[in-house]
């Protein structure tokens, strides 16, 4: 008889290390804080903890640039805090996940430095290499493609030394491992992997997934934005041809290790629209990965190309509930297939100042975006933070605040690409107030001291701590039944409690088009979850009697207390109601 995996209907809660706890007073989070604080994470309700790259590196990509997959970046501690962390999570009855950083290594790892060294070093081919190309009219140096990095400009960085270019997909500092190479592969199993899974983690949540199976060629990618030399790119690099055996290669690692069924592994899976393509890494019987984070709905509201190339709060429910739509579609009852539900991450600027009310209406607002995420099926995860409705750096804080590289290069490009042009400059501050990655960052907010207890009070923290860290913080939320966190809290054992229709129900939504109320159910096994928020600061109407029959009915989870009666069609700012209907 098959086992359901314990992951079905878990909570996972995403630790940034650098920004959780500090527990010596260096003003940067580190592991010992994150264990200080695993009563607090068990208190949640969640079912593991998903630590961001720990491993040791020069941080120009806060760790996604890893120097030592078996080290530990100091700052945060060594590898027998790990151990302790994962010996801390265990006893307390819960799972542990790593990052897995894959598709690319710091320019200062060891065996990059091998291979920049010469052309005929051993380790030359464990990178991708090519020899520049050249303007057939003035004879000038080109990179090997006009393939654009993420992080803006070439993807590719010329190297003085050896006289040819490296592709790095993200910063000229993360050069990408060349996955054609076996040896390359085996080395990353056995040290990215197989170090840590021989000391007990629960599985890894996988770094830019579909990326390690790159066209042989390098061709030139479409131009899309003929003002740029350089075009994205993912069409050509993302969900290659040899994809599926490097997952099944992995994935005989893991099995040496846990039975499938008791190891979590979740992809980054961006550029990969089609249902198809995403089933091939999630469905159960292609056995590739146990889930995938897919972006539809945090993508709301961000450019096509440039994601800061937006105006900010533009976007509408309609679009938003047909981004809903289009994850859930994975677990309709028709696939064999796995998702997530989350709405933060270290990548994401933080929910309610997106989508909710970051002012008169904040604890509502939060409340309310709880109530979607949770009700949606998939594995849920939640972001440090988001538990008790922390929110975008304020507006009027000045722009050198933003430290994340992603920031810091889109206003550099847009400089240089408008000559300063002031109107421009405005504009790209606006988004990065809206969407920068740096709002995720700021330090965990513990109580109401100096730093809100994220560092002692002496200590320079290493990004600065919200300005509203004295109205909202865990120690002041901890003791009100009435904060977003006690509701986190509340609706975590509500969602547990009924996984038939919280993480395996199928989707339904009610009224697609409507803009104020995102009405939608929820189906299985003999019974409906209907779920109604209103998502904006208005008073709105709905009907929800025709929703509720078919069966006994009762409101499980609701963001205003005083109710007037279970199918009251009258909802409040931001307010939002789970009914349970049976039979």
């Amino acid at each position: 008889m098959a086992t359901t995996p314990w992951w079905k209907n878990a909570t996972i809660y995403q630790i940034y290390p650098a920004s959780f706890q500090d527990s010596n007073g260096d003003g940067i989070g580190d592991l010992p804080g994150i264990i200080s604080q695993l009563d607090y994470i068990q208190s949640l309700g969640v079912d593991a903890i998903w630590v961001c790259p720990m491993y040791d590196s020069p941080q120009y990509d806060m760790g996604y640039d890893i120097s030592d997959y078996e080290a530990v970046y100091a700052p945060y501690g060594t590898v027998a805090d790990v151990e302790a962390l994962i010996q801390g999570c265990h006893a307390r009855g819960m799972r542990i996940l790593l990052d897995l950083v894959i598709n690319h290594t710091s320019h200062e790892h060891a065996w990059f430095q091998e291979s920049r060294s010469s052309l005929t070093n051993p380790k030359r081919d464990w990178y991708i290499w090519r020899p520049p190309r050249h303007d057939a009219a003035t004879g000038a140096r080109l990179p090997p493609n006009n393939w654009r990095s993420f992080f803006g400009g070439s993807a590719w960085t010329f190297d003085e030394h050896t006289q040819e270019y490296y592709l790095h997909l993200f910063a000229a500092q993360q050069p990408d491992l060349n996955w054609e190479n076996a040896a390359t592969r085996a080395a990353l199993y056995a040290s990215a992997m197989e170090y840590w899974l021989a000391k007990g983690i629960d599985g890894f949540r996988i770094d830019t997934v579909n990326m390690y199976s790159k066209p042989a060629d390098f061709p030139d990618a479409p131009i899309v934005d003929p003002s740029n030399t350089y075009q994205p790119a993912t069409s050509l690099f993302c969900n290659g041809p040899r994809m599926a055996e490097f997952l099944g290669e992995m994935n005989a690692i893991l099995r040496k290790y846990k039975p499938a069924h008791e190891t979590l592994t979740v992809g980054e899976l961006p550029s990969t629209p089609l249902l198809s393509d995403v089933l091939s890494y999630v469905s159960a019987s292609a056995n590739q990965l146990s889930m995938v984070f897919q972006f539809d709905i945090v993508d709301s509201n961000m450019g096509t190309d440039l994601r800061f190339n937006t105006v900010p709060h533009t976007w509408t429910l309609s679009d938003f509930r047909a981004r809903v739509r289009a994850t859930q579609t994975l677990m309709d009852g028709t696939t064999d297939g796995w998702s997530t539900a989350f709405l933060e991450n270290h990548d994401q600027a933080r929910c309610v100042s997106r989508w909710g009310d970051p002012g008169k209406y904040h604890a509502q607002s939060a409340k309310m975006l709880a109530m979607l995420v949770a009700s949606l099926s998939g594995t849920l995860f939640l972001y440090q933070g988001q538990e008790i409705g922390m929110l975008n750096a304020p507006a009027s804080w000045d722009v050198r605040e933003y430290k994340d590289v992603d920031s810091v290069n889109y206003l550099a490009y847009v400089r240089d690409t408008t000559g300063n042009n002031p109107v421009a400059m405005r504009k790209a501050r606006a988004a990065l107030n809206y969407l920068a990655r740096d709002h995720a960052r700021l330090p965990m907010q513990w109580n109401s001291l100096p730093h809100a207890g994220f560092t002692d009070p002496q200590a320079t923290p290493w990004m600065r701590v919200h300005d509203n860290f004295r109205d909202v913080n865990v120690k002041r939320q901890a003791i009100d039944e009435d904060s977003v966190l006690s509701f986190w809290k509340r609706l975590l054992r509500v969602r547990k409690a009924f996984p038939r229709v919280f993480a395996c129900g199928v989707f339904r939504d009610l009224d697609p088009d409507d803009e104020e109320v995102f009405l939608f159910e929820k189906v299985g096994d003999g019974a409906r979850l209907v779920v109604v928020l209103n998502f904006t600061g208005e008073v709105q109407r709905v009907q929800l009697g025709r929703e509720l029959v078919g069966g006994s009915k009762k409101m499980l989870v609701g963001n205003y207390e005083d109710v007037e009666s279970e199918d009251a069609d009258v909802l409040r700012p931001f307010e939002g109601r789970i009914y349970l209907v049976e039979g």
